[in-house]
């Protein structure tokens, strides 16, 4: 906001509407490969670029509740990083067969709960996880208009298209 101001420029925050898009880019990716164990689910996101630099710096996506080997079952990607929503999700997540939630982050109360209904977590990365949701926001602007991108504050441009 400060640079914005002190540059003259236009302001917004687009922050939900990145994490909606990373949730929608990650959660078609896992539909198509259809990882089985939480192993290869790490894998495959490590093998997209974001995570992939990520993990360079310790950031990448860790296996939080739940261990290599053992099966991912269904996969649902949630990635809102303000707020993790209600605790009594993960009973409901549970008894409609998901077995496995990629996440931004979990607080102490919500690991809790999801080791309590048996669900794997793995954590993708804060940072990493904004990254992919602002290039892929970017990849649709570049497409439409010629625009200066100056990656800062923690963002790396890697362009998709």
């Amino acid at each position: 906001v400060d640079i914005a101001k002190l540059l003259n420029l236009p302001y917004m925050c687009i922050h939900t509407a990145a994490d909606n898009m990373v949730s929608t880019y990650l959660q078609g990716l896992i539909d198509k490969k259809r990882p089985r164990s939480i192993g290869n689910l790490a894998d495959l996101l490590e093998g997209v670029y974001e995570y992939r630099e990520g993990a360079k710096s310790g950031i990448g996506p860790k296996i939080l509740i739940g261990d290599r080997k053992k099966s991912a079952g269904r996969i649902l990607v949630d990635m809102t990083g303000g707020t993790e929503g209600s605790k009594r999700v993960f009973a409901r997540l549970s008894q409609l067969g998901i077995g496995t939630i990629v996440m931004m982050h979990l607080s102490e109360s919500h690991y809790k709960l999801a080791k309590k209904e048996h669900m794997n977590v793995v954590i993708a990365g804060h940072i990493p996880s904004d990254n992919i949701g602002l290039n892929l926001m970017l990849d649709v602007l570049t497409k439409k208009e010629n625009l200066c991108i100056i990656p800062c504050s923690g963002f790396v441009r890697y362009s998709r298209i």
